[in-house]
């Protein structure tokens, strides 16, 4: 058999442990206590409708389930918002352009700005 040895004829284990001896453990399916984070994220993915209608236990693959989901919409949501602001960012890149602003003005202005007060301070010093 494929679960023990092949050198015992019954196929079970010495002792009577093993798939078919006295020692066998039944499984019980695990439950888990959800935290506060996790009934939201049940109740968010839209397994409960409400906090009374979550049970006290819950099956750890309903959990695993709704953290998925959760990371879906999470994902869908900041796609979202990276395409507005996208959009937003041309649209000021627009209007900047209609005033005629450009990073390299900005940054020649500002060039010109600290050297006007480099020479300033350097006339204050020679006094």
């Amino acid at each position: 058999p494929p679960w023990g040895p092949s050198c015992y004829s019954s196929g079970e284990f010495p002792g009577g442990r093993g798939p078919h001896g006295q020692g066998k453990v039944s499984r019980v399916p695990a439950q888990l206590r959800p935290s506060q984070f996790d009934k939201k994220l049940l109740l968010w993915t839209g397994r409960f409708k409400s906090m009374e209608e979550i049970p006290p236990l819950v099956p750890p693959e309903m959990i695993d389930a709704a953290r998925n989901k959760a990371r879906v919409k999470a994902c869908y949501i900041m796609i979202g918002l990276t395409i507005i602001a996208c959009f937003a960012v041309i649209a000021s890149a627009k209007r900047a352009a209609k005033r005629h602003e450009s990073l390299t003005s900005w940054n020649l202005a500002k060039k010109a700005k600290w050297r006007e007060e480099a020479a300033l301070a350097a006339q204050a010093k020679a006094k």
